[in-house]
């Protein structure tokens, strides 16, 4: 190559790294001047930040208090195991029995006792109510997603089906859910359906299904119209000769679905499939409106409560974002995984 040349690609390599670096300080200006305007803006409405107050609504120290319901002496303290035994003699000469975690009993021997009197206290970690919120969202999440997955497949083949009435009725079953907003699937869900299943275990005898698997059906089938749309496509984008060179080969139409189109057809449809499933962890916030403590209810409760709107709505999106990018990341990972097969 010659020395010009030689000289002219060292240049464009300088060139490109420079607006590199001009790009990066250029998004770490935004960045920062973003920050700072919001804290500008909150120092004109008098807000007083308290980030401090946060890791009480992830993880607490609850403290419990044991108290007497009789009136009595205290007969004997002793104990038994892990436990400590107390055990308080009442006027017509019954005895109440108290079994007290070994912490911190505060009653003796011979001391006479009065109902509401703590007998002992006990501390232990708990999780807080944005902790609660975000494993709701994440078994409802994770619930709804298998749900979705195999009713989107299953929908997804009839739908494809030379079946009438399977290809029919896969239709209507699409159509429906995607023309129609998902707050209103989850009213009908809980206040319509709910209702009647529920009324109808209960004339016979049968406990009644918990709200949540209300919310957690609703989800199922909102993303299983998309996903059996996107499982559509992706078998409708292999080439037919793929079909007919596995039937000639004397496979069966199941046996070549399962052997050769679905495998196929998995690569292409993991992008679209991982932002319906993302969408899905964000739409699930949806399900505070009837009454499932979920991450977005969690958090609204907690402002209501503590009044720190800027800080827990700030910790409430990166929770979010925490969830939707490992969600992500991990479908990245088997999309390049099954590449590399």
């Amino acid at each position: 190559m010659p020395f010009a040349s030689v000289r002219a690609l060292q240049g464009l390599k300088s060139k490109a790294r420079r607006n590199y670096f001009l790009s990066v300080l250029l998004f770490c200006g935004i960045m920062l001047g973003s920050i700072w305007l919001l804290y500008y803006a909150t120092l004109q409405i008098d807000y007083v930040w308290r980030w401090y107050r946060i890791p009480q609504y992830f993880l607490f120290h609850d403290k419990t208090e044991i108290k007497s319901q009789t009136r009595g002496k205290v007969e004997s303290v002793h104990r038994e195991g892990a436990e400590i035994v107390v055990r308080i003699k009442e006027k017509d000469s019954k005895t109440e029995t108290y079994r007290l975690p070994d912490k911190d009993v505060r009653v003796t021997q011979g001391e006479m006792i009065y109902p509401g009197d703590i007998l002992a206290t006990h501390s232990e970690w708990k999780a807080g109510i944005l902790m609660q919120g975000l494993w709701i969202t994440l078994e409802v999440s994770f619930i709804a997603i298998i749900i979705g997955i195999v009713l989107g497949l299953f929908a997804g083949l009839a739908r494809i089906s030379d079946n009438p009435a399977l290809k029919w009725t896969t239709i209507t079953y699409i159509e429906l859910i995607r023309g129609s907003p998902l707050l209103v699937q989850i009213f009908i869900w809980y206040f319509v359906l709910g209702t009647l299943i529920n009324t109808l275990l209960a004339k016979h005898g049968i406990s009644k299904i918990p709200d949540l698997w209300f919310g957690v059906l609703a989800l199922a089938g909102f993303v299983g119209a998309y996903v059996a749309e996107i499982v559509r496509a992706g078998i409708q984008s292999i080439h037919r000769g793929q079909s007919e060179a596995s039937r000639s080969l004397g496979m069966t139409y199941v046996q070549s679905m399962i052997h050769i189109i679905l495998p196929q057809a998995f690569r292409r449809i993991i992008p679209p499939l991982a932002g319906q499933f993302i969408s899905l962890i964000k739409d699930s916030s949806l399900l505070g409106i009837i009454a499932i403590r979920e991450l977005a209810k969690a958090t609204r409760e907690v402002v209501t409560t503590s009044l720190q709107p800027f800080e827990l709505y700030f910790v409430c999106a990166l929770l979010y974002l925490a969830l939707t990018f490992t969600l992500s990341m991990l479908l990245q990972y088997l999309e390049r995984r099954m590449l590399n097969q």
